[in-house]
């Protein structure tokens, strides 16, 4: 890794789930790490327990002195959530520090590992980390930079403990082409829908930049492509030579006897004639099962055995927040999904319908950022309205500011849901426990996440109103 002359490593945006585990990569490596994010979170107070120095003021009295006096000795990684107006921001960029964003600091470990980048605008956190498991999983040296907390690890990060160089497993983010800086042995790429038009501007663009990062691959490298995906971006844009398609009805790679049961998916994974008959997944959910036949083809080529993949495919427990499932008992369920695109939505929704039919679904969704509402207005409502109810919440706005005529309301007229309304965050367990919703699913990639443990708390207390 080449970070030479440097020992002490100062974050703006520590907080992010990206930068996180960075921080937590260099605390491990021995370098000083300290940071600076805007409101503290449960990621900041873990990393504070960790040892890692945490302000949240733009001050910088609150910087210690040793990242600030040395300028050669310290590197300095930000994120472009950081106002340019920070304080701090315009400190380190006019006194001379080494500046480099997350992909960037990403781009050198890459470099210098073997690596296995999985992109996608949908699926990369779920697939990343059950990359990475599998290697764990099985004993295989392994180091990987996730976007989610692992239920396996409770991290984002999970750190070589086995002899040899490890392979490593990075998320690759396509919001601000920052996946454009990594240097992929392997990619897996597992969905290429229009998303971040605030950054790229229109659908061909963002196709673009897929297209420019499979182009990164490395000369001998493999990519292993989802069906849909390849077909939006076109065979000419991919090394065929080299491409492994995948997808629940590929040609390719693809899953027979998929049977959806209330806790788990069980399935075949096919590739030509080679099968592995009935795989047991305890994440639920087709669009999961989808994710894991690019997993197992990735480690199958990399020399897996049958009893390793069947082992690591079980014991996988999943990603916070990605059809986490949370109560399952009786006629009560609830599960909450970071979904905040109409494709996360309709296959997290067709999942629970299929795992629970004939039982009456009440959806919670916060919609996040003003542009992606008005941008998919259409395919928002039509995706929602597979649920019997749906509740919105206001929409998170995130980096952005208001948007004139765009508000959660512009989304009600189209869902065809026999209930529907917007609630705000405050009243939402108070109208909860007014309606009683026996399958409830929370859904957005904003502060909906905060409601959740009270939303579960009070699920259980309608199965053992004495036990909470």
């Amino acid at each position: 890794m080449s970070f030479k002359g440097k020992n002490s490593v100062y974050f703006l945006g520590i907080g992010g789930i990206g930068m996180s585990a960075l921080a937590r990569w260099f605390h491990h490596e021995g370098f000083a790490v300290a940071g600076y994010d805007k409101t503290s979170s449960p990621l900041t107070d873990e990393l504070i327990n960790e040892g890692i120095q945490i302000s949240f003021a733009d001050d910088l009295e609150t910087v210690p002195s040793q990242y600030k006096e040395e300028a050669s000795k310290v590197l300095i990684v930000w994120t472009p959530a950081i106002p340019k107006n920070s304080v701090l921001l315009n400190f380190f960029e006019s006194n001379g520090f080494e500046m480099k964003k997350r992909s960037e600091v990403l781009g050198v470990l890459t470099s210098s590992h073997h690596s296995i980048a999985v992109a996608g605008t949908h699926g990369k956190t779920t697939t990343s980390s059950m990359v990475a498991h599998l290697f764990k999983s099985a004993g295989k040296p392994v180091t990987a930079f996730l976007g989610g907390i692992t239920q396996n690890y409770q991290s984002n990060l999970i750190l070589n403990a086995q002899k040899g160089e490890p392979v490593v497993v990075v998320e690759a983010d396509e919001f601000d082409r920052s996946f454009l800086r990594l240097h992929p042995n392997e990619a897996i790429v597992t969905s290429a829908d229009p998303d971040h038009l605030d950054i790229y501007g229109t659908e061909d663009s963002i196709l673009d930049g897929f297209r420019e990062f499979i182009a990164l691959l490395d000369k001998k490298g493999k990519l292993y492509i989802q069906n849909n995906a390849a077909y939006r971006l076109g065979n000419k844009s991919l090394p065929l030579e080299k491409t492994r398609f995948y997808g629940l009805r590929s040609d390719g790679i693809k899953a027979e006897n998929i049977q959806a049961r209330p806790g788990s998916f069980q399935f075949d994974y096919v590739d030509g004639d080679k099968e592995i008959k009935g795989l047991e997944l305890f994440i639920p959910g087709f669009h999961n099962v989808e994710n894991a036949l690019a997993a197992i083809a990735v480690c199958l080529d990399h020399q897996f055995t049958e009893n390793e993949i069947r082992e690591g495919v079980r014991s996988f427990k999943g990603v916070k927040r990605r059809f986490e499932i949370h109560v399952n008992e009786g006629n009560l369920v609830y599960i909450d999904d970071y979904a905040h695109h109409p494709e996360e939505i309709r296959a997290c929704l067709s999942s629970v319908i299929a795992m629970f039919p004939g039982k009456k679904l009440t959806v919670v969704f916060q919609p996040h950022l003003y542009t992606r509402t008005r941008d998919f207005a259409d395919g928002f409502s039509e995706s929602l309205s597979l649920a019997d109810e749906v509740i919105l919440l206001d929409i998170y706005p995130a980096r952005e500011l208001p948007i004139e005529g765009v508000s959660s309301e512009m989304l009600l007229g189209e869902i065809q849901s026999g209930k529907k309304g917007v609630v705000s965050k405050e009243n939402v367990m108070a109208y909860l426990e007014e309606n009683q919703p026996e399958v409830l699913v929370t859904l957005g990639a904003g502060d909906i996440d905060r409601l959740v443990p009270g939303i579960a708390k009070w699920t259980r207390s309608r199965l053992n109103p004495t036990e909470v």
